[in-house]
């Protein structure tokens, strides 16, 4: 991949840097009381007692003020260290652009200052990837290896629709015509359970193939809405022999190509049938017109 040029480093403090100043200044007192105990050693000359002094202090200072990262990157990079290539792996979802302004939103523009910790944590809070490894490959490469997250539905809450995890995770909303051919979930919870019903329905591929949404009802049971308006009512124990009947009902005898507007197996051992408002009238003026022949053949009897 081609060079990036890191933006403005943000500014963190290093309590490893802070620790170093620290024991760098005991170190340098115990070398003084060692020196003048043996005599082994001759005592440091004024300057470079204050050329110590003045950089221990200074790169105290520095890490009490946050400057830390700023200056480990001010030395890393003109000895070859700045960060020049970002090798990505894994990503489908996710653009590069987008890792790469994580990456650098961690403040770090050398492999000096890069923590990888810090980076995988960033990366991983990025709404496709579940895990994230980064590596630095000196002098001046990262390699970051991804595993994102696989949609597995569309999940319809009130007005709002999100692509959805196996486990039922919003991963983002819904956007990209690409994702309109998965399994659409509605309500409260739907988004949960979807993958243990779905699942259970593989066994009925004929009927599973008709459903355009799965709708959650009362947290307790599921609505099958088909591809023709149809809504199949399942009940809350033993679904998926519910939908079995409906399907051996539709091979056998044509049901959901009728003209109905729902199939309700609620009610043990019973199946109930709503007919679609035209088919209503159809039915009522079909019950007139027999009433009618009925009353003329009556009065058509002899005495």
């Amino acid at each position: 991949m081609p060079s990036m040029k890191p933006g403005a480093p943000v500014q963190v403090k290093d309590g490893a840097l802070r620790r170093l100043a620290l024991r760098a200044s005991i170190m340098g007192r115990r070398l003084a009381i060692f020196s003048e105990d043996l005599g082994a050693v001759r005592a440091p000359g004024f300057g470079a007692v204050a050329a110590v002094f003045l950089g221990v202090t200074g790169l105290y200072g520095m890490a009490l003020g946050g400057h830390t990262m700023t200056v480990v990157d001010g030395v890393g990079q003109p000895l070859g260290f700045a960060i020049d290539s970002i090798d990505v792996k894994g990503n489908h979802e996710t653009s590069e652009i987008d890792i790469l302004q994580t990456l650098w939103g961690t403040g770090a523009q050398s492999l000096l200052s890069l923590d990888p910790s810090a980076a995988r944590q960033a990366l991983e809070a990025m709404p496709w990837i579940e895990k994230a490894s980064v590596a630095k490959v000196y002098p001046d490469r990262v390699a970051i290896d991804l595993a994102e997250r696989k949609p597995f539905a569309l999940w319809q809450n009130g007005q709002e629709l999100f692509i959805v995890d196996r486990d039922g995770r919003p991963i983002v909303p819904f956007g990209a015509d690409r994702f309109s051919n998965l399994p659409l979930v509605v309500g409260t919870g739907a988004e949960t359970h979807a993958a243990e019903f779905l699942d259970q329905l593989e066994v009925l591929p004929e009927l599973r193939a008709r459903v355009r949404a799965y709708i959650r009802v009362g947290g307790r049971r599921w609505d099958l809405r088909l591809d023709n308006g149809v809504t199949v009512r399942l009940p809350e124990e033993q679904p998926v022999e519910a939908a079995a009947e409906v399907a051996r009902m539709d091979r056998e005898e044509g049901l959901l190509s009728r003209d109905i507007a729902a199939v309700d197996m609620r009610i043990e051992d019973r199946m109930v049938i709503k007919l679609t408002p035209d088919a209503v009238v159809r039915r009522n003026a079909a019950l007139k017109a027999r009433q009618k022949l009925i009353a003329r053949s009556e009065k058509d009897k002899p005495v």
